[in-house]
């Protein structure tokens, strides 16, 4: 096992390289926001015909709206990891859900409070338990403060305070996330303090359920819908259930409108405070619409898989003091360019090992519309059955309860793996490679062999058409560029990045 303190040490040489750094006059906050499982087109700005997100819409109005926007992996505890670090999660083993991260990785977090930030998260946590003996609860992983859950959570939801038991907080969940996110904004008023706040929103991750006025809004949905049934998880059971789609996404539409409520809340308070000219509030989604809810998507395939359904995002970044009228781009961005571009806005050096995101300043600073490096995906193959655990499983257990059921119980546990040998069946499972407009898939046949596909993600945005043959050169170029980069991770995962 590797010890929390191994790690602050590990975090402790790192910062000498940042003595002699300082707050400038005006340091910059941040808030970022994620929503669970909430899908590119489930936006009114992107005219959805039934969700209802004023608030967003008005912030895409307002910032900077990514419409090419993607999330480091196409499931919620990888691209969390990614959020954090600025790496590809399976850098440090964080292949699906409930894989946890490994204490020696670097987080956003960790950096600004080198630079004298007050650092909070509020919310799911999914990279590993809360509790206050876990290696990468969120204080571990350069948090100061922590109102959070291992996995999602519904109405009333128990959340762990500072590691402690878990407690009930009375009420809907996004609000309350916002409501600790406030509490801990003011504390840092108070300190005099610049900081960040991490909200990950539990909605509108399934079982749904949301309250009468919400509901109510997507009382008429189309008859239709009611025809079709889809699996989802029973708030009554914890266990698989079918139901009709039109219930199913009244109720997932009315956890999306109260979400885009409480940042509504959230942005109103900063406005009051006088924080929001120079606070940048950055929203996205962990991965794509679910198989749950089905509905108006533009995109081939869904939560899980790596075609455009599955990883591009809602993306906006709002940021009055430097970002003074909207704007849309469509230069490719990614959940693990955060940290680099915080770092930069900061102006905290970045860590010593490879990162997979890049600064986004000199597009929010109008300098480039273009992105030139290329942006992987990769689904890995699970490790062996016999790996050696990365963590003493019993730091893995995790505490804080949940409807769904899994593997018997309501509470979720966490695994990682020691990967110390690199094998040819490692570059396996489904990957992509994205490159401006062009999209490199590469996937295993049931005999083992590669299938290559191309597309041209301007052209052809539900990836209907396969250009590979007549591009055999972009091809055979973009493939050794994501072998090249599988190389780097796999090395990274084999634990070389570490002292």
């Amino acid at each position: 096992m590797t010890s929390r303190f191994t790690s602050f040490g590990l975090l402790l040489s790192f910062a000498y390289s940042l003595s002699g750094t300082f707050l400038a006059a005006n340091p910059v906050n941040f808030i970022l926001l994620m929503g669970d499982d909430h899908g590119w087109e489930e936006t009114s700005y992107y005219n959805h015909p039934h969700v209802k997100t004023p608030v967003i819409d008005e912030m895409a109005s307002r910032g900077l709206r990514f419409d090419y926007f993607y999330s480091a992996h196409s499931s919620c505890s990888p691209t969390r990891g990614s959020f954090l670090t600025g790496r590809h999660p399976n850098r440090y083993g964080t292949f699906n859900p409930g894989y946890s991260i490994r204490p020696e990785e670097i987080t956003i977090a960790h950096l600004l409070s080198m630079k004298g930030y007050r650092c909070g998260h509020f919310g799911k946590w999914h990279i590993g338990p809360v509790k206050n003996t876990s290696p990468t609860n969120p204080e571990a992983m350069g948090f100061d403060d922590y109102v959070s859950h291992d996995n999602f959570f519904e109405m009333d939801p128990p959340l762990s305070r500072q590691g402690g038991p878990p407690e009930i907080i009375k009420g809907e969940s996004s609000a309350i996330v916002v409501d600790e996110a406030l509490r801990f904004i003011a504390s840092a008023e108070a300190d005099d303090s610049p900081f960040l706040a991490v909200l990950w929103f539990g909605s509108p991750h399934e079982p749904y359920s949301g309250l009468p006025e919400d509901l109510a809004l997507y009382d008429n949905l189309p008859e239709e819908l009611s025809k079709r049934e889809v699996s989802l998880t029973s708030n009554e059971t914890g266990k698989r259930v079918k139901r009709p789609l039109k219930e199913v996404l009244r109720e997932r539409y009315a956890e999306i409108t109260a979400m885009d409520r409480a940042i509504g809340t959230l942005r109103k308070a900063l406005r009051e405070k006088g924080l929001h000219q120079n606070t940048l509030v950055w929203f996205c989604s962990d991965n794509g619409t679910p198989p749950s809810a089905p509905l108006a998507t533009p995109f081939r395939g869904e939560k899980g898989q790596l075609f455009e359904g599955g990883i591009r995002v809602p993306g906006i970044i709002e940021w009055p003091a430097r970002i003074t009228e909207s704007r849309i781009t469509e230069m490719t961005a990614v959940t693990s360019d955060i940290l680099p571009t915080l770092c930069d806005i900061a102006e905290v050096p970045l860590p010593d090992r490879p990162l997979d995101g890049i600064s986004l300043l000199p597009l929010i600073e109008g300098e480039v519309t273009e992105r030139k490096e290329p942006v992987g995906f990769w689904h890995f193959s699970r490790p062996d059955t016999d790996a050696t655990p990365y963590i003493d499983p019993e730091l893995q257990k995790g505490t804080t309860p949940l409807v769904k059921e899994s593997a018997g119980i309501l509470t979720r546990n966490f695994r990682n793996y020691h990967h110390p040998t690199i094998r040819d069946l490692d570059y396996k499972g489904d990957r992509a490679w994205v490159d401006g407009a062009y999209k490199l898939f590469l996937s295993e046949d049931k005999n083992g062999a590669v299938k290559s596909q191309l597309f041209d993600l301007r052209d052809d945005i539900d990836e209907s058409n396969d250009i590979a043959n007549e591009n055999a050169e972009r091809l055979l170029k973009m493939a050794s560029q994501l072998r090249n980069w599988q190389e780097s991770v796999l090395h990274s995962l084999r634990g070389d990045d570490y002292p």
